[in-house]
């Protein structure tokens, strides 16, 4: 931060994965944090960096990912955010923009982050106006059952077996604050809050969930993988177009005094059926 020039503002971002390689800019690649970088850098009248509360991976929405940006002193949120969704493309768009500390950092002042996985079960789901948003699989679900499996989720518990790669400067161990399943309009859906998250973790669950509801292997199988047994593998991870970022939770001291808090919170995008 440009100390006495800048100020630091926090950005509430949604964005449709679909047309992204992800959250984390990669040169010659569209990404969300480059298409951030490059309006806000046009606006400051110079390179911006931008920071995010975590990476989303090429396919993954969001509808809650938390971002920080010094911008020049003459801005403020109120011209900012509507400078921001009158330039952006329409495929991202910042829901909140307020000051924040000047210390604030989205990836490490975050308390929790909560993830939702929508799996379509209706044949609707397989519309090309719905499956980009969902794991389009067509078929029905025992909700009763991956409930009873999300319970096991709970707690800290070593996340390795569910990880793409390593972290071993953190660590595989990961605290899930709540995990459950319920209904939406085109299916069902898994919502869980954690502490942190591995690689792909939370599309491994689902995948594995999902294939022990569908008889595909033994219940037991979830509790083996959370204690990383030899020889149990993992199901693929469900597809990156049911994973949605929903929210980040920061202490209520990040924001500036007086700074203004979106009126609806991360709210989910409902489906063209129910607009």
């Amino acid at each position: 931060m440009d100390t006495g020039t800048t100020i630091r503002f926090l950005l509430t971002v949604h964005y449709d994965g679909s047309g992204f390689h992800g959250w984390q800019f990669q040169p010659e690649l569209r990404t969300v944090q480059g298409e951030l970088e490059g309006v806000l850098g046009r606006l400051a009248g110079r390179p911006r960096t931008v920071v995010g509360s975590g990476r989303t991976d090429t396919g993954v929405h969001a509808v809650g990912q938390v971002a920080s940006v010094d911008m020049p002193t003459r801005w403020t949120a109120r011209e900012l955010h509507r400078a921001l969704n009158a330039t952006l493309p329409p495929d991202v768009w910042v829901q909140e923009v307020a000051a924040a500390r000047p210390d604030f950092h989205p990836r490490y002042d975050a308390l929790s982050r909560t993830y939702v996985y929508r799996v379509g079960t209706t044949p609707v789901a397989r519309s090309p106006f719905h499956r980009r948003w969902c794991w389009p699989l067509g078929e029905s679900l025992d909700v009763p059952a991956l409930n009873r499996l999300s319970v096991e989720v709970v707690g800290e518990h070593s996340f390795g077996a569910f990880a793409k790669a390593g972290q071993p400067e953190r660590g595989t161990r990961c605290t899930v604050a709540t995990a459950h399943w319920d209904a939406w309009d085109m299916g069902t859906r898994f919502t869980i809050t954690a502490d942190r998250y591995l690689h792909h973790m939370v599309r491994y669950l689902v995948g594995t969930m999902v294939d022990i509801a569908r008889g595909r292997r033994a219940t037991q199988d979830l509790s083996a993988l959370l204690v990383e047994t030899v020889g149990v593998e993992t199901s693929p991870p469900a597809p990156p177009e049911g994973l949605f970022l929903s929210q980040v939770e920061y202490p209520d001291t990040v924001r500036l005094p007086g700074g203004a808090r979106p009126s609806k919170p991360h709210a989910e995008p409902r489906s063209e059926t129910t607009r």
